[in-house]
């Protein structure tokens, strides 16, 4: 076993984790960012990228995040390729168990391990995932412009990116499994009332289908869950809207959490109920979910951290829990 001792460690290496481990760097808190399991989050899966600022022309995702890690090491970070099993919260220092067997102590932790969409679980969804099929119609929904796109889900995720969708492709099609919707009334009655939304009730995908070199969509297969019958929809794109799950099991029973799991944080901060444990990026904001505003709050909790080593110099006290609230 060895033993890593800094300042503040990162969690989390997407555009969060990177950002506040390049504030962090510049401050000269020698910060370690240890990776995960995926280096890159969502970003990493994400083809053509257009809405990041700073570039003119479209860039790829993992070349976005690949800049990143560059910048952040440059600055002064030690990127470490371990997956944490546990995390000691009970009194500072905190603790991080890596799967490696090495153990990681820091007076201030980021955490900022993102969430991930959850996915129907086709094969086809893996086949076209980032040339056709996506999980976040802010991100993707421009290159659908004039074009016939799909939504799957019934909350107020998949309606909302319906309506949004509605007023940039040509006509959108909502498939739901159910007779009815769970989203607020206010957002049925507008879907209802769209004249380029399409509901396609208690029909469930059972393939997406295209073509190869290049790789497109061109239809999805529904299958009626009433009487098992099958047809095909012709479309261009089809967005999964059926939730996202935050990554923040190594905090539950630690941490005050939200109730679908999402960290809660002081309001206009990165603060957690945990004195010295900042949460940035998707892991903390169940609403946006964009590289830009995960970036924006990775530097909210460097400069937080910075400030809090500053104030508590000293690392033997017990971390004060407080109520969130938000």
């Amino acid at each position: 076993m060895t033993e890593h001792r800094t300042d503040v460690i990162i969690l989390g290496a997407g555009p969060a984790g990177y950002t506040a481990a390049i504030y962090a760097a510049r401050a000269s808190r020698r910060p370690i960012l240890l990776t995960g399991m995926q280096p890159g989050g969502q970003l990493v899966t994400t083809t053509d990228v257009e809405n990041y600022p700073g570039f003119a022309n479209v860039i790829q995702g993992p070349w976005l995040v690949e800049q990143m890690q560059a910048q952040a090491e440059h600055m002064g970070t030690r990127i470490m390729y371990d997956h944490i099993v546990s995390i000691e919260t009970g009194s500072r220092p905190f603790r991080l168990i890596g799967d490696s067997g090495d153990h990681y102590i820091c007076d201030a932790l980021i955490y900022a391990t993102g969430a991930q969409a959850k996915w129907l679980g086709i094969p086809s969804e893996d086949i076209f995932r980032g040339f056709g099929v996506s999980a976040c119609a802010t991100c993707d929904g421009f290159f659908f412009r004039d074009k016939r796109v799909a939504i799957v889900g019934g909350g107020n995720t998949a309606v909302e990116e319906a309506l949004y969708l509605a007023n940039i492709a040509s006509s959108v099609t909502l498939i739901h499994r159910r007779d009815t919707l769970r989203a607020e009334r206010i957002l049925q009655e507008r879907l209802f009332a769209h004249p380029a939304i399409n509901i396609r009730w208690n029909c469930e995908v059972a393939s997406i289908v295209g073509e190869r070199n290049p790789t497109k969509v061109d239809g999805v297969v529904v299958k009626d869950c009433t009487n098992g019958t099958a047809d095909r929809i012709a479309v261009d794109g089809v967005f999964i809207a059926i939730g996202h799950a935050p990554a923040s099991a190594l905090l539950d029973g630690k941490v005050e959490l939200h109730p679908d799991g999402y960290i809660k944080v002081k309001p206009g901060t990165t603060t957690t109920s945990i004195t010295g444990l900042f949460a940035a990026g998707d892991v903390a904001d169940g609403i946006y979910r964009q590289a830009v505003t995960a970036a924006g709050l990775g530097c909210m909790a460097a400069l937080e951290a910075d400030r809090f080593l500053t104030v508590h110099a000293s690392s033997n006290v017990e971390p004060r829990k407080e109520a969130i609230v938000a």
